[in-house]
């Protein structure tokens, strides 16, 4: 099967941050301006886009993705098939592979982990 891009975006903690210091820095690049010219109004339009940046981040369920990977369909993750590996207990149980104690303990780590 054909390779799956799997795009991720930073978390809404960071992103909120990163809102909030571009704020301070917007701030500061406005009182710049006035001082160090273009250099100054540079500076506000970097934090500018950096607080955008990070706002849609913070705001959206969407997002925009910081970086992107490249996964095959052999790397996904496999959903776990509990009712099949309850019935292989159960058959190891009654051809008498493991004992009734093994097979209590390993159903219990097998329930344990679906739920």
């Amino acid at each position: 099967m054909a390779p799956r891009n799997i795009r991720v975006k930073q978390g809404r903690g960071p992103s909120l941050a990163g809102f909030i210091a571009g704020i301070i820095f917007i701030l500061i690049g406005l009182g710049t301006i006035s001082i160090f010219g273009w250099f100054g109004a540079v500076w506000t339009l970097m934090a500018l886009l950096i607080t955008v940046f990070h706002g849609i981040n913070a705001f959206s369920d969407k997002g925009v993705p910081v970086y992107e990977v490249t996964m095959s369909e052999d790397e996904r993750p496999q959903e776990v098939d509990y009712a099949a590996q309850l019935r292989n207990l159960r058959e190891l149980l009654e051809d008498g592979i493991i004992t009734e104690t093994e097979y209590n303990i390993k159903k219990e780590e097998i329930l344990s982990k679906k739920w």
